[in-house]
């Protein structure tokens, strides 16, 4: 049965929208602050090979949604595919994650607009700006989903300039055009070479490199307001190699052959000596502390509003599937779902005001709760992918039909999801390994996880869900045949 018009989100996110949120959508604290970390820890060599690796895993992750959400453009998104073509309840548990992690993640956005105002007003409120930064994103997001859609094209087009200007500076820089003498390769030799600690220590960066990348998925959620889906999310997932290659790789690169990875402040997290200031300031670019700063502080904001954005998505299509309270599928007049906006904000907002008390012993745990989320999403795209399209033969369909084709299939889903699963398992191995137990690490690391598990087999448990048959794969839109 179809929905009432009136309950319909909109279509009006365009093209363009939709490139540049795939485009930027993984630009941000990631790429400015936690690369510089990423080096000093593993060496040149070392990060470049866990953002190489994580990049070439989430380029197969993305195509493998582009396929699914060019054929099926629905808001619920990997939700939905996870639910028709896994099983129902395996669905619900990727929703319910989706949702808490950008709706924790909206917290940690607040916080850190707070930290970034402090460097220009280090007197003045803390709520302040964080009230002020909710007002914001909460605003972008009330407005409409077009609304939403400039704002992020303009954040995003400011990293994309930011990122460029850098890698022109820094290739100039290293030819000795500007900045003084010329820099070769020889800081990629210094100390034990390009690789620093052994594997152990790449597999660390994997995590971090996991968390830079998350957001790239927010174009498949997206996917239910795009006016013309079948070409614009081919359009915006082709960017998605270049983005990984040009963004991170080169980006990493040129930080490792400007600064010396056993330079200390590579690994703070205090802006005034991001690894992208030290390479500006290296150049003689003034005031490059404060420039970066502002171009942070938009990468904050636009990683809010996206969070607030999908999340708020994820849970209205939870709810229009009877997965969530009901009186969260109303949307108004203008097709924007403003009750799950007005919850998904409140949740995020008493996220933020427990970093007040107890020392921030609560927030940490949320968290640190929400930390390996993005990795378990992406373990239910690529799996609902391979199963989508074994489903989509099986059922005698054309692949030719398809709007997009993801390449390497069946290795591509099946490299996303074995190393997905090696970095969820690994990520604090060393709370095993030290002769003892360090069950405090250990929970801290790993409690999305049981948590996941919970609310999967709980579900699965109380509704007596099955794993989907091949022949009996949905392959509707919100109650509509699919053109066949």
């Amino acid at each position: 049965m179809e929905n009432p018009p009136n309950q319909e989100l909109k279509r009006n996110l365009k093209s363009r929208h939709l490139t540049m949120i795939a485009l930027g959508g993984t630009i941000g604290t990631g790429l400015f602050l936690a690369s510089g970390t990423a080096i000093h820890t593993a060496g040149p060599g070392g990060a470049l090979l866990a953002y190489g690796a994580i990049g070439l895993m989430v380029y197969f992750v993305m195509v493998s949604l582009a396929e699914m959400s060019a054929f099926m453009p629905v808001a619920g998104s990997f939700s939905t595919y996870g639910s028709r073509f896994v099983d129902p309840a395996f669905g619900f548990a990727l929703g319910w994650n989706y949702w808490y992690n950008w709706a924790i993640t909206i917290a940690s956005e607040l916080a850190a607009v707070n930290l970034i105002m402090k460097f220009w007003f280090p007197d003045s409120s803390s709520i302040l700006w964080s009230g002020l930064a909710l007002g914001l994103i909460f605003l972008l997001n009330y407005l409409s989903v077009k609304g939403f859609g400039e704002s992020e094209y303009w954040f995003s087009m400011i990293k994309v300039v930011t990122v460029i200007v850098f890698l022109i500076i820094g290739v100039l820089m290293i030819f000795g055009i500007i900045g003084g003498e010329y820099i070769g390769f020889k800081n990629f030799t210094i100390g034990e070479g390009p690789f620093n600690g052994g594997f152990m220590t790449i597999l660390g960066i994997f995590m971090a490199a996991g968390y830079s990348f998350q957001g790239t998925e927010l174009f498949g959620v997206a996917a239910g307001e795009t006016d013309n889906p079948s070409k614009s999310i081919p359009k915006a997932v082709r960017s998605v190699f270049w983005r990984i290659l040009l963004f991170y790789i080169f980006a990493i690169l040129i930080i490792s052959l400007i600064i010396p990875y056993t330079t200390e402040s590579l690994a703070s997290e205090d802006v005034t000596v991001s690894p992208f200031t030290l390479v500006f300031e290296q150049a003689g670019v003034a005031f490059a502390a404060s420039v970066m700063n502002a171009i942070i502080l938009t990468s904050v904001l636009s990683a809010g509003s996206s969070g607030l954005y999908a999340s708020t998505r994820m849970l209205w299509d939870l709810a229009r599937d009877r997965k969530a309270p009901k009186f969260l599928s109303k949307l108004d007049h203008r097709g924007v779902p403003v009750r799950a906006l007005i919850v998904t904000s409140m949740v995020g907002c008493l996220a933020f005001l427990a970093s007040f008390f107890g020392d921030g012993a609560v927030y940490i745990w949320l968290l640190n709760a929400s930390g390996m989320s993005g990795f378990i999403a992406w373990v239910g795209i690529s799996w609902s992918h391979y199963r989508f399209r074994k489903a989509y033969i099986a059922q005698g369909r054309d692949l030719n039909d398809l709007p997009y084709l993801a390449k390497w299939f069946p290795f591509g889903p099946l490299f996303a999801l074995a190393l997905c699963i090696f970095v969820i398992l690994g990520q604090n191995y060393s709370a095993f390994t030290n002769g003892s137990i360090d069950w405090n690490g250990a929970l801290i690391s790993y409690i999305g996880l049981p948590l996941f598990l919970v609310v999967w087999l709980g579900y699965k448990l109380v509704k007596k869900t099955k794993m989907v048959q091949l022949n009996e794969c949905d392959f509707t839109i919100n109650g509509c045949k699919d053109k066949e």
